[in-house]
């Protein structure tokens, strides 16, 4: 598989007045095509700002960021983003908030309003097209953001810990939504790369693990998933693994 993300000796250093407090040090992962990649590690070990430099919001003091072998400045590649908070637009609509991010990528509205539907029912909202974000709970909220994120065809899909404000049902029924539109071969998105702090999670998600150190954070191990999906969350196997990553994180 050929690689469609690289970061090499990645590093992010802050200047703290006389001090300089370094947050990565010397990060390197690639993420192929049709990958499911997650990062995890201890809180504050960069996890986040790793995806704003792959987004090209903030730069690396060092080190180089490749999509598509070329650098995030000059890339022309689509990128997208869920966040943990769905930032939504409140005073659009649940078309609205989808039909926006297509604005510039397509000027026909009749095409725009096609593809935000079609998102809008993959993600399993429709029939809430005109509601507007006060009026929906979390769970469908987030969906809105997923069905944003797609409506673009991205390359490749960034999750910035998208299921931490969920209750747990929620949480689950969407990250099975999520892993079936991934594993459709017709449908968006075809790679994505996770943040997230639950192991448990990333276990049942992806195909590796980017498992980071305390900060100063430094790649640990880049961990192959091969349980067989679809992941059965309660078997012997599944809580093995789980071990094991966690095992890595302490080490």
């Amino acid at each position: 598989m050929a690689e469609l993300l690289t970061l090499k000796n990645v590093r992010m250093e802050y200047n703290m007045g006389k001090t300089n407090l370094v947050a990565i040090d010397d990060v390197t992962f690639s993420v192929e095509r049709d990958e499911f990649v997650s990062i995890i590690g201890p809180s504050g070990c960069g996890k986040s700002t790793i995806l704003k430099m792959i987004l090209g919001l903030i730069e690396p003091s060092s080190g180089s960021i490749m999509v598509n072998g070329e650098p995030i400045s000059s890339n022309r590649s689509r990128l997208s983003v869920v966040f943990q908070n769905p930032a939504l637009f409140p005073w659009l609509d649940v078309l609205q908030n989808v039909e926006t991010v297509i604005e510039p990528i397509e000027r026909d509205k009749k095409v725009r309003k096609e593809i935000a539907l079609k998102f809008i029912k993959m993600v399993g909202i429709d029939g809430f097209e005109k509601a507007y974000p006060r009026e929906l709970s979390g769970g469908m909220k987030q969906r809105v953001s997923i069905a944003r994120a797609l409506a673009t065809s991205p390359d490749i899909m960034l999750l910035d810990e998208p299921f931490v404000g969920l209750d747990v049902f929620a949480a689950q029924a969407i990250r099975e939504e999520l892993l079936d539109l991934w594993e459709s071969p017709d449908l968006p998105p075809h790679t994505v790369l996770m943040v997230t702090h639950n192991v448990d999670e990333a276990v049942q998600m992806s195909d590796r693990i980017i498992v980071l150190s305390r900060r100063p954070s430094k790649v640990i191990e880049a961990k192959r998933i091969d349980l067989p999906r679809p992941r059965n969350t309660r078997s012997e196997e599944f809580y093995k693994t789980v071990d094991e990553v966690l095992t890595i994180m302490s080490s």
